[in-house]
């Protein structure tokens, strides 16, 4: 590692609360980043900030030290609000935020404030519970802090602070329009001070950050590459076949070194992991189905050097910090170039160097125009790859992954989106077929068998009323024949001895035939 990625400006030459210096001191820093150097004394005199620089330059350090100097060092808003919050740090993954939490701690251990945090997955009465009891800075996610604010677990109409970070990937994932809900509920814009960092800024975040801050300062560090400076980029061109035993070939060179594989597609991952597994190499997976506590263990133990390749999905492409990491593979090339940037940057973070090695196959070879367009430079290609392949690599067995397995208890009869279940048709055809016995309707009463009057089914009531009225009839047609007496019309309509009989209701069903009566 080195310190050419610092500039001339220290700590100790800008005006920072004396509380969150001691913080500063036992972090190690001594010289600003240049994203530091030129933020930090805007933010320290009130100024909103709207940031870019390359991933790894010291964007969190920078917002984490503004806002605790801008809480010591001003009053706190009175409220009538149940729970105030002063300060609310939104990160786009739950990884993110706990990487912001953890970076928070030494700067803010000296300075009596204390932090919360509130992200999916995992701990929600233990999180809420950390809030209730009284925090000044919450960090988290926007779908578990908009949770616990409709809830009132939490007030923000006396908040003094607001960061977003890498605010470009909370428009990736559909959270923007959450960010404007809690937006909406907090103090003006002038009334707060107002931060949003990002290793990219497109037209939409400047839009967000026009409508929703006040004059703030654009703060951009170039450089000569958008990719961070110190990235050895290769690329290779294998056929799809040969792009495991390439990787597993570069795996072995690498040694013990870290290494990031990035990979599309969840299947992908199990498939590599199985690879790697069968070939004794030390890795884990990292996707987005992945449980939250797992994830945590995961990734302490690719940190600690328990594992030392981490196969993941673009959830683990942004904002994490992981020291050493030598290498990054793009098993898959993203097909956003934006998310390439991202992937690479998790090597040669705080001055250190590293390499990003692309495989540019068959099914994702068209995204290079799009990514070398982006990053506005060709990555080298190298063409000879056969001293590379892991040619004797043992082949595992594939037919146990989960995303092969078949789901179990019928769900495979489901419709849709899980809804219920399509019924299978009957094969008429067929006389024996098992589908007429369940599926025919039931054969009909004979008509020389008796009906329980007392049957509780309603339509053997019904039979039973309409078998009685015709019994009745005949029984009255019976005595009128044998009768020498003509009747009057009026006596014609209705035989005395029918004018008692109850009327019976006509009921039926759906598709269900109703017998005509005389």
């Amino acid at each position: 590692m080195t310190d050419t990625h610092l500039s001339e400006v220290r700590f100790d030459d800008l005006d920072i609360h004396a509380d969150v210096k001691k913080g500063i001191l036992t972090t190690g820093f001594e010289f600003c980043t240049p994203i530091q150097a030129i933020s930090l004394p805007l933010a320290l005199q009130g100024k909103d900030i709207s940031g870019q620089a390359q991933t790894g330059t010291g964007k969190t350090a920078a917002f984490l030290i503004a806002c605790f100097h801008h809480l010591l060092t001003q009053e706190r808003k009175q409220t009538t609000k149940k729970n105030p919050i002063r300060a609310l740090v939104l990160a786009p993954t739950r990884e993110l935020a706990i990487q912001i939490h953890e970076d928070g701690k030494p700067l803010v251990e000296h300075t009596g404030l204390k932090m919360g945090i509130a992200y999916g997955g995992t701990d929600y009465d233990k999180q809420r519970s950390q809030i209730e009891a009284g925090i000044d800075v919450l960090i988290g996610t926007p779908g578990r802090i908009i949770d616990y604010f409709k809830q009132g677990v939490f007030s923000i109409d006396a908040l003094e602070v607001i960061i977003l970070d890498e605010a470009d990937r909370m428009f990736d994932l559909g959270f923007i329009a959450d960010i404007r809900y809690l937006f909406r509920r907090m103090p003006d814009p002038e009334n707060r001070l107002n931060m949003l960092f990002s290793a990219t800024l497109s037209l939409r975040v400047a839009e967000l950050a026009y409508e929703h801050m006040s004059e703030p300062e654009i703060v951009k560090i170039e450089a000569e590459t958008i990719t961070a400076d110190r990235i050895e980029e290769i690329a290779y061109m294998p056929s799809n076949e040969e792009k495991i035993p390439l990787l597993l070939g570069i795996l072995r060179n690498a040694g013990e070194q870290k290494c990031v594989v990035f990979i599309n597609t969840k299947h992908m991952a199990e498939k590599i992991e199985a690879w790697m597994l069968a070939n004794d190499f030390k890795g884990a997976m990292l996707t987005g189905d992945v449980p939250q506590k797992k994830r945590e263990k995961l990734l302490n133990n690719f940190k600690e050097g328990l594992c030392n390749i981490l196969v993941a999905t673009d959830v683990a492409a942004r904002g994490l910090h992981i020291p050493d990491v030598s290498f990054v593979v793009n098993f898959d090339l993203p097909a956003d170039a934006e998310d390439y940037v991202h992937r690479i940057g998790r090597t040669a973070r705080a001055g250190a160097s590293g390499t990003a090695i692309s495989l540019i196959c068959e099914t994702f070879a068209m995204n290079i125009v799009d990514i070398e367009e982006y990053i506005e430079h060709s990555i080298p290609v190298e063409r000879e790859i056969s001293d590379l392949l892991f040619k004797d690599a043992i082949k595992p067995d594939l037919s146990n992954l989960r995303s092969n397995r078949k789901p179990k208890g019928g769900r495979d009869s489901r419709g849709p989106k899980g809804g219920r279940p399509t019924k299978a048709k009957p094969h008429s055809s067929r006389s024996g077929d098992k589908f007429e016995k369940k599926d025919q309707a039931p054969a009909k009463t004979k008509a020389d068998k008796p009906i329980k009057p007392h049957s509780d089914s309603p339509e053997a009531k019904d039979a039973a009323r309409l078998a009685e009225l015709e019994r009745r009839k005949q029984d009255n047609s019976q005595d009128s024949s044998t009768s020498n007496q003509v009747k009057p019309a009026s006596d014609t309509v209705a035989p005395a001895n029918d004018q008692a009989s109850p009327i019976v209701p006509l009921r039926g069903r759906r598709g269900q035939e109703i017998p005509a009566i005389g």
